[in-house]
């Protein structure tokens, strides 16, 4: 597991962990504590920082402002 490194997208604060075949994205400035997502694949360590902004953008894009929670 590698230490956490802190991306800010769209003004948004998101600690991303290394973690063998997937990337933990922990919502560091939202509004609910330790809420996330986390993306796994065989390849994951060639995923570049351009791309992994572009996946916070689409978590972000479908997110409830009423709860901080992925809309149902």
């Amino acid at each position: 597991m590698t230490e956490p490194l802190r991306f800010v997208v769209n003004g948004e604060e998101f600690d991303v962990v290394r973690d063998g075949s997937t990337i933990h994205h922990t919502w560091v400035s939202g509004p609910n504590a330790n809420y996330g997502f986390s993306v796994g694949e065989s390849d994951i360590a060639a995923r570049t920082d351009d791309e992994i902004r572009s996946e916070i953008r689409a978590f972000l894009s479908g997110i409830d402002p009423r709860t901080g929670y992925l809309a149902d």
